[in-house]
């Protein structure tokens, strides 16, 4: 199993100090454990600024960076060991785990925290700080400042300053490093077999729900967890609903499937849709829209390098789908200008794409100074268009009505260009149809 070293860890969090004040502290809770009904609690997944930092997989836990301290400058609050528990729940790495396994400097029990954090506090003038984003927590670490606070009198230095975290944390996520690469490309050969193994058991009468535990069947069968986001698989006029969830409709010969998937290993995302006919033939109209939504990605790509802009691709992407839309007569008029008046968002409502990371909608500004970001190598993004025609949509003839095409690919900025992480997915509508009609007859 691919994963992120140790090594990357204490990269990361060197880097981070490096970016900190003097004589300041960085504090960063874990994701709490949350409940789904009554006494069940939901699968357990970690705060991604939180695991970017630490690796540290486990609830109640609290990490403290405070670059020049003497008895180190990373500090862990985590949970005890404790037997009783652990032959419930599962095994704790413990305060003695926290530092060999974790790369903690010091380690303490989370249930000391009140006792031990406003010391590391005190006399910091500025105290790191994702505000509002655990509103628990904000009040938790207002009480410690007010302790601080309270005790100015007897000599205590209260912080003067908070600053927001996420700022300087987010902009070190957005630049992968060759380890997080590996371990994208990991999560997008494991998506990418799911889809093939998908369209390999498509067929009429089918639902929905049974391509989608294919989709889950591979995921875990290549050792990831858990799906990077609710996937979606959506046939017929369901492929027009861009965040269709039910995926209990039925697969009905003559109509597409669009599916909208893809797994998370380590937790990094990989994010990948295709579109295939249930049957395993396009139609002419069929071929004609998803023809032309595979030409808007493949353009994308040519305008993804250093020192493009970020809006470079989704620019390229609408220009070949108005283009192509008043060739296929749905649209009228003259492309710049339906362009300028933005005709083409009746089809194409989307951006084309988003940062992918350890969040499937993954962190990173898109501007800066009010201008689009220029790409630099390491960025990781997907490229994404589509073409939705509304089931009652009476603008346009019949033949079109329902038919919804996405196609998404994941790619890393490199020096020269970028790299297509999602290649391993058939993406022609040749390489489709030999696909399914293959398995159709071994069927």
């Amino acid at each position: 199993m691919t994963r992120i070293p140790k090594s990357e860890y204490a990269r990361r969090r060197k880097a981070l100090m490096a970016e900190m004040e003097p004589n300041s502290i960085a504090i960063l809770p874990a994701a709490p454990m949350y409940i789904r009904n009554r006494d069940v609690e939901h699968i357990y997944r970690q705060d991604s600024d939180f695991q970017y930092l630490s690796g540290f997989p486990e609830p109640e836990a609290v990490i403290a960076l405070i670059p020049g301290r003497a008895h180190g400058e990373y500090v862990l609050f985590c949970r005890e060991r404790d037997p009783a528990r652990e032959l419930w729940d599962g095994l704790r790495a413990g305060q003695d785990g926290a530092m060999s396994d974790y790369g903690a400097d010091d380690a303490f029990s989370i249930g000391n925290i009140d006792d031990i954090l406003p010391g590391l506090i005190e006399g910091r003038s500025r105290v790191y700080y994702a505000i509002g984003s655990n509103p628990e927590f904000d009040h938790r670490l207002m009480e410690w400042i007010n302790t601080i606070r309270s005790k100015a009198r007897q000599g205590a230095q209260p912080p003067n300053e908070f600053v927001v975290l996420d700022h300087l944390l987010h902009h070190l996520r957005l630049y992968k490093s060759a380890d997080e690469i590996k371990v994208m490309k990991h999560a997008a050969e494991i998506s990418a077999r799911a889809h093939i193994r998908a369209m390999q058991a498509s067929r009429a009468g089918l639902h929905e729900y049974h391509l989608e535990a294919e989709l889950d069947y591979q995921f875990r069968k290549g050792g990831a967890k858990m799906p990077a986001y609710g996937s979606i698989v959506a046939a017929g006029k369901n492929a027009c609903i861009l965040h269709y969830r039910e995926n209990d409709a039925q697969l009905k010969d003559g109509d597409l499937v669009l599916i909208d998937a893809g797994c998370e290993i380590d937790c990094y995302a990989s994010d990948i849709t295709r579109t295939f006919p249930v049957s395993g033939r396009f139609s002419p109209e069929q071929k004609a829209i998803y023809e032309l939504v595979l030409a808007a990605n493949e353009e994308a790509f040519k305008h993804i390098a250093p020192g493009r802009h970020w809006n470079e691709a989704h620019e390229a992407t609408v220009r070949v789908i108005t283009a192509g839309l008043v060739e296929l007569g749905l649209l009228q008029g003259d492309v710049d200008e339906l362009i300028a008046a933005e005709a083409y968002k009746t089809f194409y409502m989307h951006r084309a794409g988003h940062w992918l990371g350890m969040d499937v909608h993954d962190v990173g500004d898109y501007k800066v100074g009010g201008d689009w970001r220029v790409l630099e190598p390491g960025m990781a993004m997907t490229v994404e268009p589509g073409i939705y025609i509304a089931a009652d949509n009476q603008d346009v003839a019949k033949k079109w009505r329902g038919i919804g095409v996405r196609i998404e690919d994941d790619v890393v900025v490199t020096p020269n260009g970028c790299e297509i992480l999602t290649g391993g997915v058939p993406k022609t509508v040749d390489e489709i149809e030999a696909l399914m009609v293959v398995s159709a007859e071994v069927a």
